[in-house]
């Protein structure tokens, strides 16, 4: 899994003007990866936006569920009660890779409470989630964790041990923009690492995932930069978020030859 492009896919939004679109251009998006033989990445609520869930729009859509080609995001907004059914449609459909995250909040998403998983502790973050899944779901899924090298190396190396020590199978970082020598600080997990390719342009977006802010204006060749991870850390997967399918997917086969 850790050798193959993992290609991020938004479901619509909730406040979408036109859903009947928005689902059509999911389905073809999903159909080209899921045929290319890599792995579709459907988000949770990606920045505390309410969207459709992952398994309600592959299911209105009755697209294929294949092995080993489709991961989907779970984070920590959610009541237990929805959070098992997202986990129960999941495994029912064949489901198996979960990023798991604490993700982004909003006043109109819950945020799980400990008392509701069983869990004595202040706050529920992807660690207790990750313990969550692993005692009530035991050898039914294959979880990743989030590993965002912005942070104070220190403190976000050793986070990443209480989610190893949780169950974590495998560690997809924020955006890497060239060669991140922090990055050496994951090796001796001995976990799969794939990095998260920055797509877009406009490289002054990344300060809402990074935590530093990045002038706009700055200068930023995404399928250049795409080319110098695959050259860089050839053993590390590839993580495409905001992908342009008009004209970068049609590149893809050329970076991973």
């Amino acid at each position: 899994m850790d050798k193959i492009f993992h290609v991020e896919l938004q479901t619509p939004k909730r406040s979408s003007e036109d859903i009947e679109k928005d689902l059509r251009v999911f389905e073809d998006k999903y159909h080209k990866v899921v045929e290319a033989g890599w792995i579709v990445c459907v988000t949770d609520n990606p920045m505390g936006l309410l969207s459709y869930g992952a398994m309600e729009t592959i299911d209105l859509l009755d697209l294929p569920v294949r092995p080993g080609q489709l991961m989907v995001h779970l984070n920590t907004f959610h009541s237990k009660r929805k959070l098992d059914e997202i986990l129960e449609a999941f495994a029912s459909a064949g489901g198996r890779q979960l990023l798991v995250v604490s993700g982004d909040g909003s006043q109109r998403l819950h945020r799980l409470e400990p008392a509701e998983v069983g869990i004595d502790c202040a706050t529920v973050t992807s660690v207790e989630l990750l313990r969550y899944i692993d005692r009530e779901y035991p050898g039914r899924f294959t979880c990743g964790v989030a590993f965002n090298p912005y942070e104070p190396l220190d403190a976000e190396l050793a986070k990443m041990r209480r989610k190893a020590d949780a169950g974590a199978s495998f560690v997809i970082t924020q955006p890497i923009i060239g060669r991140d020598e922090r990055l050496a600080g994951l090796e001796p997990f001995g976990l799969p690492v794939i990095l998260d390719a920055w797509m877009s342009k406009k490289l002054h977006l990344l300060s809402e995932c990074v935590g530093h802010e990045i002038p706009e204006g700055t200068p930023y060749d995404p399928m250049g930069n795409l080319r110098e991870l695959r050259r860089n850390y050839p053993g590390y997967g590839l993580y495409l978020a905001i992908l342009g399918f008009k004209t970068q997917y049609p590149l893809l086969n050329e970076i991973w030859a």
